[in-house]
């Protein structure tokens, strides 16, 4: 069984709600990123969504956005991305999910994709920009189900499409939770509770919450309804507000325990 499926399935036991946490990986730089990603594991993350950094990714707030220039200023390349996930592979057992824009992936390409991501532990991978219509020409290299790909929903999705989407997906679903980009304030849980219900009836895929999740208070609402909470920007607004600061992996640490602790139902 793939590390994503029996990570939800032990938590789903535990009346748990998972907190998957997403980073750039490079930022601000390689070794302080490895340290970053290092404390987050040891700190609780349920499953690790390392973020592959593109000079245009649509999808993110201005956030994620600079993470992603500082860690290209850094050379972080896919090829790295693979090579920090196989040294986290090392030492921690939890999901990793590589997100990433297709575009690396294309330049990279798809069959070798696949088989680096497998070969370095990778357990998933989640492509913005990749719609289900569009993505035969990734899927179809996969040997098998090895690697899961995990979809994303929109607010603005209809019943009948999220059926399609969630068919061709696998792992868990990640329900945007707003119109616009990462990092953007402000949570309507009355809408996301609807959109769950509408996405529950055509899936039986754990479904995790993402954009606009920064407080505490936020992953509790979220984790009361959804079956894992998505934070990406909080994280890296922390690591680019404290850049210089020599407790900055400490700071990181005190987030992520903050947020776990926020999941107990």
């Amino acid at each position: 069984m793939n590390r994503i499926d029996e990570t939800f399935d032990r938590l789903k036991q535990k009346n748990e709600s998972a907190l998957v946490g997403f980073v750039t990986a490079g930022d601000p730089k390689p070794d302080v990123s490895l340290q970053i990603l290092d404390v987050m594991c040891r700190a609780g993350v349920d499953v690790l969504e390392l973020g592959v950094p593109f000079s245009d990714p649509t999808a993110d707030g201005p956030v994620i956005q600079r993470s992603s220039a500082r860690a290209l200023e850094s050379r972080m390349s896919l090829q790295r991305a693979f090579e920090m996930t196989c040294q986290l592979r090392a030492r921690y057992s939890l999901p990793i999910v590589l997100f990433s824009y297709y575009n690396p992936i294309l330049q990279y390409g798809t069959a070798a994709f696949y088989r680096s991501a497998t070969e370095a532990g990778a357990d998933g991978v989640l492509v913005v920009d990749l719609p289900p219509e569009e993505s035969a020409e990734f899927t179809d290299h996969w040997a098998d189900n090895d690697l899961h790909l995990i979809r994303l929903i929109a607010p603005t999705t209809p019943p009948e499409r999220m059926r399609r989407i969630a068919a061709s997906g696998s792992g868990f679903l990640y329900l945007v939770s707003k119109t616009g980009v990462t990092g953007s304030d402000g949570l309507n849980t009355v809408d996301i509770t609807q959109k769950m219900a509408d996405l529950r009836a055509a899936t039986s895929l754990p479904i995790c919450v993402g954009f606009g999740i920064s407080t505490a208070a936020d992953v509790a609402a979220i984790a009361a309804i959804a079956d894992g909470v998505v934070i990406g920007s909080a994280f890296e607004r922390t690591i680019e507000n404290n850049i210089d600061r020599p407790d900055l992996a400490d700071r990181i640490a005190a987030q992520v325990r903050e947020y776990k602790a926020a999941t107990y139902r």
